[in-house]
């Protein structure tokens, strides 16, 4: 995966440069969502009434391909919202995942509540855009960044209004956390094997600052596996394979999230 993940960020610095070609920063600010309220996604995660997963719409992945090419973005990303998601997760990559910035904003005139935009930011031209295109949260990737690159990242979006999340995986990672990283998520499974490991996780978010809300990302498939996370102190579960792998993503994600009420209920 590292050898996956490079290959993305090179792409990624040359779709950046091309879009600054085409739109600049100024054009940006001047997009008709980029001066909107943003909607918190730390608040929204902290609401007992909700369930506390941010659903993910993903049509493709490098690891697994074509999940879900049938079931357009604002069906499903409305059905998630409708059922209780704290939060959207939207690709906007295209080249790897299928997706794309059009995704996020169709979602973003449907719903709302927090959407995070997902993808491998690496230059501060992306979260402008994640701002003009209607995102609340941005995601940094710790694997792909330096720390100094957090912590202008992070800084950027703090300027723009915008929350942060921060995935990590290992130990090494944890000295990337910065004053403006609202969120941290914990990614079980590891970008090197695939295998998931949640005990790994659930050691490392133990090490984290107090006040960064965790947020556990990859491989949650039970409802048992979000009791022990709650456990553990996760408030945040970003889940997307699964639901996008039934053949209607909606009422998978009801069926899960009423099934997780009634355990959590007893």
């Amino acid at each position: 995966m590292k050898d996956i993940l490079a290959e993305i960020v090179a792409y990624k610095r040359t779709v950046v440069a091309a879009a600054k070609q085409q739109r600049t920063i100024s054009d940006l600010e001047n997009a008709p969502l980029f001066n909107r309220s943003v909607v918190s996604l730390v608040n929204f995660l902290q609401q007992p009434q909700k369930s506390g997963i941010i659903a993910e719409y993903k049509r493709k992945s490098p690891s697994r391909g074509v999940i879900n090419d049938r079931n357009s973005v604002e069906e499903v990303t409305q059905a998630y919202a409708n059922c209780g998601a704290s939060g959207l997760s939207v690709l906007t990559d295209d080249k790897f995942f299928g997706g794309s910035s059009e995704d996020l904003t169709k979602a973003r005139t449907l719903v709302e509540i927090p959407i995070l935009r997902k993808d491998f930011i690496v230059d501060e031209y992306q979260v402008y855009e994640a701002r003009a295109i209607g995102a609340d949260v941005i995601l940094l990737i710790a694997e792909c960044l330096t720390k100094e690159e957090v912590l202008h990242l992070s800084g950027v979006a703090h300027n723009l209004g915008m929350e942060v999340l921060l995935e990590m995986h290992t130990e090494a990672q944890l000295d990337k956390v910065s004053e403006h990283v609202n969120m941290v998520g914990i990614n079980n499974r590891d970008l090197v094997t695939f295998n998931v490991d949640i005990d790994r996780s659930i050691a490392l978010a133990a090490k984290l600052p107090a006040d960064k809300l965790k947020v556990a990302e990859s491989g949650i498939d039970n409802i048992d596996t979000i009791v022990t996370l709650r456990n553990a102190g996760f408030k945040g579960f970003l889940m997307g394979e699964y639901f996008m792998k039934q053949e209607d993503p909606g009422k998978a994600f009801n069926d899960f999230v009423n099934a997780l009420a009634q355990t959590t209920s007893k």
